[in-house]
Order: C-alpha cells, then structure tokens, then sequence
C-alpha cells in the first residue's frame, strides 16, 4: 500500500477530517431520502436522517469535467477555462486542497480526475488514460486515480495509477465500486487523531461505461431491480431507460453499501464523530429523453442531485429546502475547516442555513451548459429558464447573444412537458427571468449578452 506522502503539524485539534464521496450522473430521486420506492440506498437515507438533507440540490454545470472544475476551485468553469470536457485544470488554480493543505491537513485523491488532459487522443497532452502528472494533480498529497476512469477500466476490470506511475489493477472479479472502496479503506486505516485529513472519493458509477454503451451494475441488478418504479419524468417517453434503469440503481445500490463500509470504517478508528462526511454527485440523468445522451440540458433529471452531509455542523436530521449549488460546496468545505473562503469562491457556505440565517440566500441557482450547445439557465422554485447561444459551435465558453430555448412553470408542470418558451402570455414572466439571468451571467465574471425571444432566431427542442 502507498503511504501517504506528506506530514504537516496538526494546527488544532479541533479541525475536523473532511471525507468527500462524489457519485457520477445521479439523479437525486435514486435515494430513498429524496423519494425512491425502492430499498437502494439504506445507508445514505441513515445518513441524512441523522445529518442534513438538502432538498433542492443542483449541479451549475451538468458535464462531468466542468462540473469537477467548478467543484475543485469554487469558481464557474468558464473561469478556469474548462467549460468542456478534455481541458486541463490550469496549473496556477488554487483548488481545495491547496487551501487545506495550508493549514495542516493530509489531502488525498482516489477515482476519476478528469481534469488533466487537454488536446488530440493519444497527443502528448493525454493523459485520460495514462498516470496524471504530478503538477496536474490540483495541489493533493496522497493520489491513487485516474483522469478519465472509464477509459482504464470497467466494472470488473481495469487500474488506476499511484502517486508514482504504477498502475493498480482491481482484483480479478471485484466489482469497481467495491475495489476503489478497498482502497479508501486502506488509506483511512493509515489516519489517526494527529493530524486532520481530507480525502475526496471520486466514483465513475453510475455513469454508463462509454466503450459498452451500457449502464453496468453489480452482477443481479438487472434481476433485483426489474420492478422499479419510473421516474416521473421518463413516464411515456422514449429514451433508453427501460433497459438501463435496472442496472443505473444496482450501480447506486453499490455506492451505497460502499458508503456504509467507509462509514465502519471511520467508527472503527474512532475518527467518526470528528469527520464530515459528504456525498453528492456531478450531474444526473435523463437517459436520452431530452437529448442524444444523459445530460447536457436544463431538465431536473440532468441537472438535479442528492446532497446530504453528516458530522460537525451537519447533525440533528435538517432537511433545509433552499436551492443549493455544487458551486457552494467549496466554500462550505474551507468554512467546515476553520477557513475564510477566498472571494474568488462564487458560491454560499451552507452552515448558514442550519442557523437560521437565510435572508440574504439567492432565491435561484445558476447553470452554464455546454457541449450539446453553449447554453446558460437559472432555476428557481417555481421556474425553470434557458438560452442558448444560436451559433451552433458548442465549443464556444459564451456568446454576446442567445436565444431564450425552454421555459417551464415548475408547479404546475414538476415534470417539464410543457415548455412555455413561445407562449405570448408569459413574456412577461421571460422578461423578468432574463434580467435575472444576466444579472447571474455577470456575477459569474461573463459579458452581458443580448437574450432574444424564441420566435426571434433559433432555438432547440421543443
């Protein structure tokens, strides 16, 4: 086993550890928490109920790379300059683990990166399937990982590489979510109370494996979960869902058990009461319902995710109902620890809303999204709006005009059947949305951009 790699005094005591348990494309309807019929997530509904629940959870970026930059840094991808997948995390970006590790913590990374590579398959910027050099690491002392896990292994096969190169492959016959979770036990039984550690677990699963075009649970699920009941959202549609869902839950019902292994783990070296443990995912799934493949939209099932934290500041069964943000996770993570976030950071700490200190909340979260088009919305309890940019490159980080595309009344229409765009008699209510939704542009460091009607240019689907 690697040890870890760096020592630094213990500060205080008091500093808790910070444990991250990142999930890939899951929808927050997959827990029993948020709503799922079925026994999935036993372990993760005990958390929350004895943790905090945020109900209304979103990801600002539904792609797997950006929103791992946002995450990382506390800044929009646009920002960093990964606003697609395949961009490298810039070498002079500060991200979380710079933060802690300046005031005494151990940082360490297992599972997917993504965020090391940048340029042609196979050039000599490539490294989705090669080890991740040191300085594109963002700044963690222990490292088992790799950049795109997807592209070096499978559910029953594959490695990841130590901090020296070497690959590790996963035991014959392990399932991936149990051989990567082997592996986080084995660095928590390295911890003891001297010094406080951060450790960010980053799983592929759910995630479809790419080259299989399949949903890969454990071995059974297809047979376990036959009888699930269909999200809300998927009822009546096309899309590849009844095929995949069975095995989707069995790869979160494996997550879960996992999580209750860590869990274990942390009692079992006396570290549970002072560790925050945190789990939350990058992005959901529509399964091919709004679009060609599972994200990339506006629609709660790519955008929406479960977000539960448990542990110091996070106890006592909260469930708050504000929108949250990935985006406000990293300043949530340096305030935990005892650190004044920087104001580079866009988001919101959340400890205060366990507090009661909600007056000054936004009352709306805000998305870029790119690759299926170079789009931007905002989300609010009641309303759902998006643009997109009417040149078709999806490349582009932003646009100096868009073209309103959706535009869903959330309390009448919880599963966005009825988009609203064109309708004359909401202009209004688009009117209001779009000043909003600049206003949220320009915070996030963009251009004010021209926004026109729908009837105006081109827009997407309908």
């Amino acid at each position: 086993m690697e040890a870890t790699q760096r020592h630094t005094p213990h500060k205080d005591i008091g500093q808790p550890n910070i444990v991250f348990l990142f999930s890939d494309q899951q929808r927050w309807d997959t827990c029993g928490c948020y709503g799922q019929p079925r026994d999935v997530t036993p372990n993760l509904d005990r958390m929350a109920a004895e943790g905090t629940r945020f109900e209304n959870a979103f990801t600002c970026q539904p792609v797997c790379g950006p929103a791992r930059a946002c995450l990382q840094t506390g800044k929009y991808a646009t920002e960093v300059g990964c606003h697609t997948n395949n961009r490298m995390l810039p070498l002079n970006e500060r991200t979380i683990a710079h933060h802690l590790s300046d005031q005494g913590y151990d940082t360490a990374y297992i599972g997917k990166w993504h965020l090391a590579s940048c340029g042609a398959r196979g050039g000599v910027d490539d490294f989705q399937a090669r080890p991740v050099p040191l300085d594109r690491r963002g700044g963690y002392d222990y490292w088992l990982a790799s950049d795109v896990l997807e592209f070096t292994s499978h559910s029953y096969d594959g490695h990841m590489f130590d901090r020296n190169g070497n690959r590790r492959e996963f035991p014959p016959g392990r399932y991936r979510v149990d051989a990567q979770t082997d592996w986080v036990l084995e660095y928590l039984h390295t911890r003891n109370a001297g010094q406080p550690f951060f450790l960010f677990v980053s799983y592929i699963e759910p995630h479809h494996q790419n080259d299989h075009e399949h949903f890969e649970g454990p071995k059974g699920s297809k047979e376990k979960f036959a009888d699930f009941v269909v999200p809300g959202d998927l009822v009546d549609t096309k899309g590849d869902w009844r095929v995949e869902y069975p095995d989707y839950l069995g790869c979160i019902h494996s997550l879960d058990e996992n999580a209750g292994r860590i869990r274990a783990a942390l009692q079992d070296r006396g570290l549970a009461e002072n560790t925050l443990l945190i789990y939350t995912s990058d992005h959901g799934s529509h399964f091919c319902t709004r679009n060609g493949e599972y994200k990339r939209s506006c629609h709660d099932g790519s955008i929406r995710i479960p977000l539960i934290l448990c542990g110091p500041g996070f106890k006592g069964g909260r469930c708050p109902q504000q929108l949250t943000s990935l985006i406000d996770l990293p300043p949530t993570i340096l305030s935990a620890a005892g650190i004044t976030p920087p104001d580079t950071m866009r988001g919101h700490a959340l400890q205060p809303l366990l507090s009661g200190h909600t007056a000054q909340w936004p009352e709306d979260v805000f998305l870029q999204i790119s690759e299926s088009q170079c789009g931007r919305a905002i989300r609010t309890t009641k309303w759902k709006y998006s643009v997109r940019a009417p040149d078709p490159s999806r490349s582009d980080p932003s646009s100096t005009v868009y073209i309103e595309d959706f535009l869903y009344d959330l309390e009448s229409d919880p599963h966005e059947r009825n988009n609203l765009v064109a309708d004359p008699g909401f202009r209004g209510i688009r009117e209001t949305l779009a000043r909003t939704l600049k206003r949220r542009m320009v915070d996030a460091g963009e251009i004010e951009p021209e926004i026109r009607g729908k009837q105006e240019g081109r827009s997407g689907q309908p």
